[in-house]
């Protein structure tokens, strides 16, 4: 099977490629203007290896772009709309970008960014008129719609979300220039997930992501069709699931949550017959909030574990899901290694940090250092967690290498804990950090969201109690702090910088971990 954009505007010109809210692209037109956009690329002097940023909301032109700058052999990066000025002007620098799309829609403060920013960097808005930048619609007008003469194929080039520190560039070379395969953001997901052109695909995440945008690419590249929230809403992404006859669907585990909070009369009178694979990834579910999604959807979810780094994949339906839960699955892309602290390979069952071989290794980009830490002296490299794989192969994830509190001599892992706390049914979300302590060194920190049945001081006493009862002493929380919201990342992904800046407001003479 062909898996080119160019192949789907030729056969199925009016089929939608892309809808997101009202804004549809159908292939004739993405084509088109993936053409005219590339056009201006080359017009602008960009050549292949260059880099190109994108500060977009959820929109279909974020498709125009990614297909634009890897037909022009560059290098694309979408930028998440709710950043800093510092943060946004630091990817712009560090990706030695060539040229930046700005939407005046996005949180960003993307308005100072050319005044921030040094170098030769070609400014240009989409959707609105913003200082200093030239619109891209003017730009692109002009333009033939026909292919450039040369083409050769770029890459993705994403940063990882910066939840434990600066977001950092995932950088792998580019394809060669007479590649003719499957785009390489595409490759691999057709043949795992059996993607082909009868795919309506939900995406409920925003694009600047690596999951969904790559996932999203893929049913371009593979004449499906792509249906997206603008923002997800628990509500309006059931509807679309029955309305819009979704076969595919991708979530986090905030989202599915959000779903089963909804009023049950709307959960009764759901029904999506075509919705064949839910699939989900980007942090742990809990068992119970997955179990009810089992039971209410069918054995439809496929969970999977990977990361914008991309060294391994791990994946696991539910049937298997349902014998072995709480793992995240057996290794279908690379080769899995349980290392210690010497970097001795642990036998099955022996929790150590997980690592991978067998894939093409990434480098941070112009961060020597940081590629180094996530680099055993085997050559594996690791996404950063712990945990172990069992005598059957089954992936098991026990924490984050960067979140690892070690108290009184005793490594305590931050995602037991939380798992223990969610085992409450008055609570719906948990986040733990470290904070220094004068005996132990430090002890963990936990943040509780309740269901809003009970009373703060209810809700304080009942996971204290439930902690040091499944826990013990070193384990349980040293204290216990009830918020209204877990500070989370549009995927999902806990934002513990977030709780450690809470905790030093709070308490400002102790030291929090991971912290200046």
């Amino acid at each position: 099977m062909t898996h080119n954009l160019r192949h789907w505007a030729s056969h199925f010109p009016d089929r939608v490629a892309i809808r997101i809210g009202t804004e549809s692209l159908t292939y004739s037109v993405l084509e088109s203007q993936a053409n005219q956009l590339a056009h201006v690329f080359e017009k602008l002097g960009l050549v292949r290896g260059d880099h190109v940023v994108a500060f977009l909301p959820n929109t279909p032109f974020m498709f125009v772009v990614a297909w634009a700058a890897y037909r022009s052999g560059l290098y694309f990066t979408p930028a998440s709309s709710f950043l800093s000025a510092q943060d946004a002007a630091y990817i712009v620098t560090n990706s030695q970008a060539r040229l930046v799309f700005a939407n005046p829609a996005v949180k960003t403060p993307v308005a100072e960014l050319p005044g921030q920013c040094g170098g030769t960097i070609h400014w240009v808005s989409h959707e609105g008129e913003l200082p200093g930048c030239s619109p891209v619609q003017a730009m692109m007008a002009p333009m033939s719609k026909l292919p450039r003469d040369t083409e050769c194929p770029g890459a993705l080039m994403l940063y990882t979300s910066g939840t434990t520190g600066a977001p950092k560039g995932v950088w792998r070379p580019l394809p060669a220039a007479n590649y003719q395969g499957a785009p390489t953001f595409a490759a691999d997901l057709i043949a795992l997930f059996s993607l082909d052109e009868r795919v309506r695909y939900l995406s409920t995440a925003p694009l600047y992501h690596a999951a969904p945008l790559r996932f999203a690419l893929t049913i371009t590249a593979t004449g499906g069709t792509v249906l997206g929230l603008p923002k997800f809403d628990a509500q309006e992404a059931l509807e679309m699931l029955a309305v819009e006859r979704i076969t595919h669907s991708q979530w986090v585990p905030t989202m599915l949550q959000r779903v089963l909070r909804l009023p049950e009369e709307v959960r009764r009178k759901f029904r999506a017959p075509d919705h064949v694979m839910a699939l989900h990834s980007a942090a742990p579910c809990p068992v119970p909030v997955k179990r009810a999604i089992i039971d209410w959807w069918g054995p439809i979810l496929m969970e999977y574990y990977s990361g914008t780094e991309g060294v391994g994949l791990t994946m696991l339906g539910s049937p298997e899901w349902l014998k072995h839960p709480g793992s995240v699955g057996k290794t279908c892309k690379g080769v899995p290694h349980v290392l210690d602290d010497d970097w001795t390979e642990l036998p099955a069952g022996e929790t150590g940090r997980i690592f991978f071989s067998g894939v093409t290794p990434f480098q941070y980009f112009g961060d020597a250092e940081k590629t180094a830490n996530r680099t055993s002296p085997q050559g594996y490299q690791t996404l950063g967690d712990i945990g172990y794989v069992d005598s059957e192969g089954y992936m098991y994830l026990t924490d984050r290498m960067d979140d690892m509190i070690i108290s009184g001599g005793v490594n305590i892992y931050p995602q037991e804990i939380e798992s223990a706390i969610m085992e409450l049914p008055c609570i719906i979300d948990a986040g733990v950090v470290g904070m220094a302590d004068d005996e132990f060194g430090e002890r963990p920190i936990a943040f509780v969201v309740g269901d809003g049945k009970q009373l703060q001081h209810e809700v304080e006493a009942a996971v204290s109690a439930h902690c040091s009862m499944r826990l013990g002493r070193i384990k349980a929380p040293a204290r216990y702090v009830v918020l209204e919201q877990m500070p989370r990342s549009p995927t999902g992904k806990l934002m513990r910088r977030e709780l450690r800046d809470m905790l030093r407001s709070m308490f400002p003479a102790q030291a929090v971990r991971g912290l200046p």
